[in-house]
């Protein structure tokens, strides 16, 4: 990214997502930038990542636990399970859609927030929580739609930009959890990005021995940004 291009802000503590007792910071790149959509790819290459409008990066002071992950897609080889997650699966029909709302789509995402994060601030959203969350008019933003039939199973919310496929948020049917819908998004998303020449999925942030990151982690090869770049996860 060309410094001269963008400002970035600071965000005020607030409480951490992953652990109770701290609070958290982002690096905001200024979300007022005409730039966004041109530089969008550079920042998912310096570990930055999107939430509706904003595009972020963890800065917090005193810890580093949230680091950013990319898959290598070219050198992807699923794993056994990974396997037959596909074989489950393989009955679903994908559909690259538009982002945008629908009642469809807001149905299911209401109810995976309910089963996923009860009491958690997110199982009650609005019409509103949905499209600043999940897009935005400049983001390369599109929908992922896994069917059996008509029936929509999951969302799976994909940036499609120059430097690979960004995994904003995957949403999907709750009482289907022997599927592994999720692990199939991102097999998917990964087969996309390989079909379409582009180098990399990008996960967000991982958090080593975090219960609610370990899934990322069966991804290999796995890189993660650190202070020299990008590395391989033994």
């Amino acid at each position: 990214m060309k410094s001269e291009l963008v400002r970035l802000f600071q965000t005020l503590p607030h409480p951490c997502g992953y652990f109770a007792e701290r609070t958290a910071q982002n690096l905001v790149i200024d979300p007022a930038s005409p730039h966004l959509a041109q530089i969008y790819a550079a920042a998912l290459d310096k570990g930055f990542r999107r939430a509706g409008g904003h595009v972020y990066r963890p800065h917090c002071d005193g810890c580093r636990a949230c680091i950013a992950a990319r898959v290598p897609v070219a050198e992807f080889r699923p794993d056994r399970s990974q396997r037959r997650c596909a074989a489950r699966n393989r009955d679903l029909e994908l559909r690259i859609a538009p982002a945008r709302f629908s009642a469809e789509y807001f149905e299911l995402y209401r109810r995976y927030l309910a089963a996923r994060h009860p009491g958690g601030g997110m199982d009650e959203p609005d019409v509103e929580d949905f499209a600043r969350f999940l897009y935005t008019d400049w983001s390369p933003t599109r929908f992922l739609e896994l069917r059996r039939g008509e029936r929509l199973l999951t969302v799976a919310v994909t940036d499609f930009a120059a430097s690979g496929l960004s995994a904003v948020y995957t949403f999907y049917e709750p009482d289907e959890p022997t599927r592994g819908l999720g692990t199939y998004a991102i097999l998917c998303q990964i087969e996309l990005a390989r079909a379409g020449g582009l180098p990399h999925v990008y996960l967000g942030f991982w958090i080593e021995h975090h219960p609610k990151m370990d899934y990322k982690a069966r991804f290999r090869p796995l890189e993660l940004l650190g202070a020299d770049g990008w590395r391989r996860l033994g």
